[in-house]
């Protein structure tokens, strides 16, 4: 069931469906969530039951931003390091999630049994406007934790929180496990039904989901790249923030203490497990390739040849050299080989889904086009509601031209990456 926000009972169903430890479709400036009590692990079970998600992949958790989001995050997390705290100040409420170290005997469940807790503070109206309900007492006084300036974020004790509020809501994206993350409240109730009450907030604003920084290591780690780039988290909490490419075997120390003397480029102990980082995630039904401007122009031309249609150059690049290159940046004409996979080229009725920027396919039977915005932002915004489109179209392939390798398109390189692996 879809309830608009304006409905005035929205809100009070959602509340009272998630006190009693149902599951929500809930708004955010990312993509949509499905929620449930982070607290009560029956409620969480049944967003991985619902997602077909391994009980061992950690949820994100969304607090409220009743005191830019404090309060909520000293219920979950023992300690929050001195660059979070900056990266709250800078960028809550919004599209980043933090990994701190969890509480003992809180949201074991969403937390995949970790000890850390990814936390979140979603900027949506709808959302907050939730999660404020969701924290108020019977009286409209909203709960709260006494975190006075001045006191350390390990000083906030269970002793110093009132358990009466549900304190967070634990919600991955509301799409069955690995596929494309809905944005809309119609999507939502596409992959999982009628019977789930879903809150209309409106399409995504955003449309990727969080950037994830790991904080539990001494150093900000960039987990998950998204709409708030490495430069922009690294000028907000004063220190580089470690990608990737850093995260080798530890040396024989890995305590905190030692990281200084790593250096830069020093690597750092295994990262904890997070959300959406997974090397295949955010796919479509339609098998996604990815190719730079000349590989597409070439796969386009053999596709025209393969169909049979007349405009189709007389020596158009072999079908096998196409699909060889398409996985990389490779020429089109790189040599053919036995082994290519399996492609719509090779099938005459299957139909093609394009996605390109400077690519301009003429008009073909069995063709589907899909303009890609020349900004990151706006590719971002449409990406997903792209993908299902040329789903629901009907298309086996869906051919992408690769973005621009540049800090700001790092988020949609990335979900484009896992979509295609």
């Amino acid at each position: 069931m879809i309830l608009f926000l304006a409905d005035p009972t929205a809100l009070p169903r959602a509340v009272q469906t998630l006190a009693e430890g149902g599951l929500v479709g809930i708004p955010t400036e990312t993509v949509y969530g499905l929620g449930a009590d982070a607290c009560n692990d029956a409620a969480v079970a049944r967003i991985f039951a619902a997602k077909g998600r391994p009980a061992d992949h950690p949820l994100i958790v969304h607090v409220a931003d009743l005191d830019g989001g404090a309060s909520g995050v000293a219920h979950f997390a023992q300690q929050v390091p001195d660059f979070a705290q900056a990266l709250m100040a800078a960028f809550w409420p919004g599209a980043l999630t933090l990994i701190l170290p969890r509480r003992p005997g809180v949201a074991a469940a969403a937390a995949g049994g970790q000890d850390s807790v990814g936390l979140r503070c979603p900027s949506h109206p709808g959302a907050q406007a939730l999660l404020r309900a969701l924290r108020q007492r019977p009286d409209g006084a909203p709960w709260s934790a006494a975190t006075p300036d001045g006191v350390g974020w390990s000083a906030a004790t269970p002793e110093g929180l009132d358990w009466g509020a549900i304190w967070g809501v634990a919600a991955p994206s509301a799409n069955r496990f690995g596929r494309v993350s809905p944005t809309t409240a119609a999507h939502v109730q596409s992959e999982l039904g009628e019977g789930l009450l879903v809150l209309d907030g409106g399409p995504c604003s955003l449309g990727i989901e969080s950037t994830i920084v790991d904080c539990t290591r001494g150093v900000p780690v960039l987990l998950r790249p998204g709409s708030i780039s490495a430069q922009a988290l690294a000028q907000a909490c004063g220190q580089p923030v470690r990608s990737a490419a850093d995260l080798a075997p530890a040396p024989a120390t890995d305590s905190v203490a030692s990281l200084d003397a790593l250096g830069s480029k020093g690597h750092l102990p295994a990262a904890p497990r997070a959300s959406g980082t997974l090397k295949s995630h955010y796919a479509p039904r339609a098998k996604v390739r990815l190719f730079d401007a000349q590989a597409l122009q070439a796969a386009l031309q053999a596709w025209r040849t393969a169909s049979g249609q007349p405009e189709a150059a007389a020596d158009a690049v072999p079908v096998a050299a196409v699909l060889e290159s398409a996985g990389s940046s490779a020429s089109a004409e790189a040599a053919a080989t036995s082994t290519a996979p399996l492609s719509v080229l090779a099938v005459r009725s299957a139909q093609l889904g394009v996605y390109a920027r400077s690519v301009e396919p003429e008009a073909a039977p069995g063709l589907v086009v899909q303009h890609m915005p020349d900004t990151a932002a706006q590719t971002a915004h449409e990406l997903f509601a792209v993908l299902r489109a040329l789903d629901d179209a009907g298309v086996q392939e869906i051919w992408v031209e690769r973005v621009p390798a540049t800090p700001d398109w790092a988020g949609v390189a990335d979900r484009l990456h896992r979509a295609s692996a």
